[in-house]
Formats: C-alpha cells, sequence, structure tokens
C-alpha cells in the first residue's frame, strides 16, 4: 500500500514539478522511477529496490504478469485519447510541410534507424525496425512545455506542434503493426502464416474499433447513458474494445482502440470535448504512474547493456543524421527558410508513446523468448531521455543562436469572434501581422475559419490558452467581446504572457459616462463600447484609411472621429507598415515620423463626413 501511495504522489509531484520548470513530465517521471528503482540498489542496505515493480515474481506491487497487464490496459487508454485528437480537417489544412513529415519523414526515421540499429547495435533486422518504429513518435507532451517558453514564428511552432500531435497516434500504429508483423511466426512461417495472422490483427482492430465506436456514438445521441455516467461508461468500452479484440485476434487490442478514438474524435459529439478533457486527466494519472512503474522496473544488469561505445553512436546517428534528413527531405520547397528548417530538425524529442510501447512490446517478446529484445526497452529509453534532455536544455539557446527566436513579438491575440473581431481581424492579417481570435461561441469560429482567419474554439477561464505553442510569437492582446468581466479577467490574466507589448480592451458604458474613471488599458475611443462598434460595424462593415502628414494632422482627423457615432478610430499605420493601436486614454502617439501614415478608422467614408 506505501509503494503504490508512493508512487501516486511521486507522479503527481513530477508532474506540478514539469509545468513548473517548463518541462517535459516525463524527464521528472522517468528520473524519479530510475532512482527509486535501479540506483536504490545502490544505496538500500540489503541492494534491493525501494520500488520493486517485479515483473514475473511472487513478490512486488505486481506479481506474476500483472504489470504486464496493467501497462497494456494504461496503454490503451493512452493511445485512445490519442485517436481522440486526430482530426480529418485538421490534417487536410496543415500543409504539405506537415503531411510530407509525418509521412515521408516517418519513412526516413523508419528505415534509416533500423539501418543504424542493425549495423551499429547488431539487432537483429526485425528487432532493428521494430526499434525504429518506435522512435518515430514525439509527443505534444514533450513538444509543448519545450517551445512554450520560446517565441518563435507561427509557421516554425505549428509544423512541430501538429508533428507531435498527429504523429502520436500514427507512429503508435506502425510500431503496433511492425510488432504484430514481427510476432506472428519464425522461419517459414513468415511466407503464409505471417501474413495471415497479420491480416486477422488489421481486420479485427479495424473492426472492432469502427464498430465500438459507432456504437458508442449511437448511445450518446440517443442518450441512452446519463450524462453522469458518460466518462465511466467510455472507459469500459474503451478497455472492453481492447479485450475483446485481442481475443478474436491476439495483439491487435492496440490498433482496435487507436482506431476507436480516430473514429469517434471525428464525429460531431455533443459531448466529445468533455470526454476528452476526462481521458486527458486519466492520461495524465496513468502516465504519472505509468512511467515510475516502469523506470523502476529497469535493472541495473539493463542500463549496463548500453555501457558501450555503440549506444553513444546511435543516439548521435539518430539525432544528428536520421532526424535531419527526414526533415530537410520534407521541407524541401517549402517557404521555410534554412534557419527554420534546421531548428525544426534540432528539436525532436521523443515521448511517453514511444517509451510505454517499447516497456510494452519489449515484455512480451522477453516472454516468448526472442533473442536479443533485452535491448529493446533501455534502448529507447536512452533515446527518450537523451532528446527530451538534450532539446529541452539547448532548445532556446540554439533558437537564439541560428536566428529564429523572435527578439520582439508582434502577434494579436483577439478575445472575441464577433463581427467587429473579424473585420479588425481581417484587416491585420491582410497587413501580414499573425492575428488568433479566440471565442467560446462555435458559430463566431466557424464564421472566422470561413474568413480563413486563425481561431481557436476556446473558454479563456480554462488553461488551454497558455499551453497553445501556436501563440508563442503573441505579442499585443486586445479584449473585444461584449462582457466587461471576460474583457478584465482577460486582461488581467495574460497581459503578461500575451501582452508585453501592449493590452488592451473595450471601455464599458459606465466608464464612458464617467471620463475620468477612463482606464490606461482602453481602446480606440472614450465613446466607443462594445454596442457602439457592433452598430457601427453592421451599418458600415468597412475599415478606411485616411492619409496624414504631420501630427496636427492626426489629432484634426481623430477629433472627427471620436465625435462621429457612424466613426471609430483604430490604428495608425506607419510608413513602413508598421500598425500602431490607439489607445482611449489618450491621442498621444510615440511616431518616428507622421509622414506618410495612414489613421485607419471603422465606419463610413471620410468623403460623407466633408459632404
Amino acid at each position: 500500500m506505501l509503494e503504490l501511495a508512493g508512487i501516486i504522489i511521486l507522479g503527481i509531484i513530477a508532474q506540478w514539478a514539469a509545468w513548473r520548470l517548463k518541462l517535459p513530465a516525463i524527464l521528472p517521471l522517468i528520473l524519479i522511477g530510475l532512482f527509486v528503482g535501479p540506483f536504490s540498489t545502490l544505496l538500500s542496505e540489503d541492494g534491493s529496490k525501494w520500488i520493486e515493480p517485479i515483473w514475473n515474481g511472487e513478490k512486488g506491487l505486481f506479481p506474476g504478469e500483472g504489470l504486464y497487464y496493467f501497462v497494456s490496459l494504461a496503454i490503451s487508454i493512452i493511445l485512445f485519447e490519442g485517436g481522440l485528437t486526430l482530426k480529418r480537417a485538421e490534417i487536410k489544412n496543415i500543409g504539405p510541410v506537415i503531411t510530407k513529415i509525418i509521412t515521408l519523414g516517418s519513412a526516413v526515421t523508419f528505415f534509416l534507424a533500423g539501418g543504424a540499429a542493425y549495423f551499429i547495435f547488431g539487432l537483429s533486422l526485425k528487432l532493428s525496425f521494430l526499434f525504429s518504429a518506435l522512435i518515430i513518435v514525439t509527443g505534444p507532451t514533450v513538444i509543448s512545455p519545450i517551445l512554450r517558453n520560446i517565441p518563435l514564428k507561427k509557421d516554425v511552432s505549428s509544423v512541430l506542434k501538429w508533428e507531435g500531435i498527429l504523429i502520436d497516434p500514427i507512429g503508435a500504429l506502425v510500431a503496433v503493426l511492425v510488432f504484430e508483423f514481427i510476432s506472428v511466426g519464425e522461419g517459414q512461417a513468415y511466407t503464409k502464416t505471417a501474413l495471415i495472422e497479420f491480416g486477422k490483427i488489421l481486420l479485427f482492430g479495424t473492426t472492432f474499433g469502427f464498430t465500438f465506436a459507432h456504437g458508442l456514438a449511437f448511445a450518446i445521441r440517443k442518450k441512452l447513458i446519463p450524462h453522469y455516467l458518460l466518462n465511466v461508461v467510455s472507459l469500459s468500452v474503451v478497455l472492453l474494445v481492447f479485450v475483446e479484440s485481442d481475443i478474436f485476434a491476439h495483439e491487435s487490442g492496440l490498433l482496435a482502440v487507436v482506431v476507436m478514438g480516430m473514429v469517434l474524435g471525428n464525429m460531431n459529439l455533443p459531448n466529445l470535448k468533455e470526454l476528452l478533457y476526462f481521458k486527458e486527466s486519466l492520461s495524465v494519472l496513468l502516465i504519472s504512474i505509468l512511467f515510475i512503474l516502469l523506470s523502476a522496473n529497469i535493472n541495473l544488469e539493463d542500463l549496463q547493456l548500453l555501457y558501450r561505445w555503440e549506444t553513444l553512436a546511435l543516439f548521435l546517428v539518430v539525432v544528428f543524421i536520421v532526424r535531419p534528413i527526414g526533415v530537410m527531405l520534407s521541407t524541401q520547397g517549402s517557404d521555410l527558410k534554412m534557419n527554420e528548417r534546421i531548428f525544426i530538425s534540432w528539436v525532436g524529442p521523443r515521448g511517453i508513446v514511444a517509451a510505454g510501447i517499447a516497456s510494452l512490446f519489449g515484455s512480451k517478446l522477453l516472454l516468448k523468448g526472442e533473442p536479443g529484445a533485452e535491448y529493446i526497452t533501455p534502448l529507447v529509453f536512452m533515446i527518450v531521455l537523451g532528446t527530451v534532455l538534450l532539446n529541452a536544455t539547448t532548445a532556446r539557446l540554439f533558437a537564439k543562436a541560428i536566428g529564429v527566436f523572435l527578439t520582439k513579438s508582434e502577434g494579436i491575440l483577439i478575445i472575441g469572434a464577433s463581427d467587429v473581431s473579424r473585420l479588425i481581424a481581417r484587416y491585420l492579417q491582410r497587413n501580414n501581422r499573425h492575428v488568433v481570435l479566440v471565442d467560446s461561441n462555435p458559430s463566431n469560429i466557424a464564421a472566422a475559419r470561413e474568413l480563413d482567419l486563425n481561431a481557436i474554439e476556446g473558454n479563456i477561464y480554462s488553461e488551454d490558452l497558455v499551453a497553445d505553442v501556436e501563440l508563442s510569437d503573441i505579442g499585443y492582446l486586445m479584449a473585444l467581446t461584449g462582457s466587461g468581466e471576460v474583457n478584465n479577467y482577460a486582461i488581467n490574466r495574460f497581459k503578461k504572457q500575451f501582452g508585453e507589448n501592449g493590452s488592451f480592451r473595450l471601455i464599458n458604458k459606465a466608464e464612458i459616462e464617467s471620463e475620468d474613471s477612463i482606464p490606461k488599458e482602453g481602446l480606440f475611443s472614450t465613446t466607443d463600447d462594445f454596442m457602439n462598434l457592433t452598430q457601427v460595424a453592421r451599418k458600415y462593415p468597412t475599415i478606411q484609411e485616411v492619409p496624414i502628414n504631420t501630427e496636427e494632422e492626426y489629432h484634426a482627423v481623430t477629433e472627427i472621429l471620436t465625435n462621429d457615432v457612424d466613426m471609430v478610430p483604430l490604428f495608425v499605420k506607419e510608413k513602413d507598415g508598421t500598425i500602431d493601436i490607439i489607445g482611449s486614454f489618450t491621442q498621444q502617439l510615440e511616431l518616428k515620423s507622421f509622414e506618410g501614415c495612414k489613421v485607419v478608422y471603422l465606419g463610413k467614408p471620410m468623403q460623407e463626413e466633408a459632404s
């Protein structure tokens, strides 16, 4: 009992420490597991581990094959959650670069890393390619914490983010298929029996996953499951699919849960987001327990297997040859600059799915007596730990060294995606500014995306925005909702992270009526709140530009705009294209020169005012 409680407590402490230090959680989890496992034998009086999982034995937390079954079920839940995040629409919109990285890049990793393991480390061909299949996976849980603290150009962070999200289930699927193929027979069996067994795995895995996904979706839509039981019923269905598929075709369960997650994730289910949040929370707990257990289960003898020059050579080949070749081939002919391609090549930490499946497959092959299987788990753990350590400690310095680190974040985050917000966002985007809209209203988000705007459906009271690495180049914050409470909250919560160059919000009716209370973060004018902006946008849904050349002309134009109910001043566009936000608390702007500038406003053309 003490050991199990200790694992849970240590796991959650590791997760908190990783969040606090902005590190991938897998790093402290594995280190803690190694410390309380193999390394603790050097400290204990009798040479035993402080935490002993014992895979095959009569003592420990999981006697016999108990740990094997626990790992299998935990990995199935983690892979199902990964499958839920894989959307067809996102694959269509991510562009050719990411498509090539998750296809061509994965193929390059598979064949080159497999060849390296075969020629350098001396593994058999089938184990070499199992190893290479396992290290295809990166994963968002290791990429996001590394990138979150590095302001990068949107294209670079997007490529790395979507590679991690999409390659998780894809890489896991490849690893599962490779394992199934190499484990179905020996010698002559590969000619016919292997293909039959492999076909059964594909058939039952995809069939069970597809069928149960639609069955669960039908039950959710018809409200056959009460809301308070939805999450636990879904969990039980995932476990049922895993077990039942394995009964009909041995080792097909992992494929079934990945397929089930992918099918459900692409359905328009009313409770899908809530289900995903539950699975994410459950995955965090399982991952915390799982990786301390798996690391603790490694013995010093396993680590000593890696104490040879071939281990370092294999690591260097994977990091400095295989990854760069895959990225360079995948980004050939793209708009990415060479320094950006080099940075993407550098950041390739392997993740939780790789380490978890490696432990599962390694243990299965050991039970079957496969020669060389004892190398799989420690080798993959070495790649995971080494790449995470390397990227977590050097990514920021490397970004600065090769010139992809943004010294000033020019992106603009707009809270609210109403008609007014979309008008303003389109103007800013046409003027080469990275703009992201955030709204909890699905129809507003859909309308924004139809205009080819970058829009995120999210709640500003949740942690989703903080975790989004695509917002790493955001330096300006504009709160444009109709709720003064939401606008104030957005400014107070996000101004340090997203508003380093300026945080602004619409003023409210009470502030307009009392001019003395106009806040410094007020936006646009002292006479326009959300209602006024909306009315002007509906009457004149266009953004105008008025040329000016002197400060006097600027004050004259803004005076006209603030006194006309059908005009709202927005920005000043400088001669070089720089856009300055007009704050409602002052009309003073610090510009290098007013010559060649334009005052940007929402409303009727200035000619109508003149006439």
